[in-house]
């Protein structure tokens, strides 16, 4: 398998970001980590090794980013506000950084798809919805969407455009609503240890809300919200997808 890693200084996070890349053809994946974690995570926990066939066989390419979430909705030491606006310097490195990098890497403009399990949901459905004129699927796993909590009653304008559960609901008068439409939008969640299906109930209250054609499908009460299980979501999602 194709391993391509590389680092750049982000002009917009004013920071080095790594990025790894897997696989030489197919459909770019842009894989977002969990909670902490890195753009290395998917090979720790087994992730690429998982779905090396798809790798290999050119249906997709997975790009694995990182995340700023302790320099922004985890850092309880600075005001709410700067919470929101690192969320959205974030938001910009995607499109005017990772966006560009990927076409180059796939040899010119491509439709990407997003994915990612638990705070990985949340960025990945955040930047389809943002941008679905970008990105055209999502494979949201075990997700938390609502970041209102982090706003500790902060509000304006990036609070709303940065929580999916809220501006996903009025998707009906979006300017972007006939590309959402076209999107292929899966919330998936099981119903195991440590899953808390009531977050993804949220989201696909917010998408029905809003008319946002959309795939809502609960696993069985032995899903939990673990790697082997998101593993086996995004081997299905994969086939059933690509």
């Amino acid at each position: 398998m194709r391993v391509y890693k590389q680092w750049w200084y982000s002009p917009n996070l004013q920071r080095h970001m790594p990025v790894a890349v897997y696989g030489h053809f197919g459909v770019p994946i842009l894989f977002f980590p969990t909670a902490s974690a890195d753009f290395e995570e998917l090979e720790r926990f087994g992730m690429i090794h998982a779905l090396a066939g798809h790798i290999e066989a050119g249906r997709v390419k997975i790009v694995s980013c990182n995340a700023i979430n302790d320099d922004s909705w985890f850092d309880y030491d600075i005001h709410p506000g700067e919470r929101v606006w690192r969320q959205e310097l974030y938001d910009r490195y995607i499109l005017r950084e990772l966006v560009p990098f990927i076409h180059h890497n796939c040899g010119g403009p491509v439709a990407i798809a997003t994915a990612g399990a638990s705070m990985g949901a949340y960025h990945a459905m955040n930047t389809l919805g943002r941008h679905p004129n970008i990105f055209r699927w999502t494979i949201c796993m075990s997700g938390f969407y609502d970041i209102s909590r982090y706003h500790q009653g902060e509000w304006n304008d990036y609070c709303y455009f940065h929580n999916p559960v809220f501006y996903m609901a009025n998707a009906h008068s979006s300017p972007t609503k006939h590309k959402l439409d076209t999107a292929s939008i899966n919330v998936v969640c099981g119903r195991g240890p440590w899953e808390r299906v009531e977050w993804s109930d949220a989201m696909h209250g917010s998408l029905a809300a809003g008319g946002v054609n959309h795939n809502y499908d609960l696993w069985g009460h032995d899903v939990s919200h673990d790697w082997p299980w998101w593993k086996k979501q995004m081997d299905h999602y994969i086939h059933k997808l690509f």
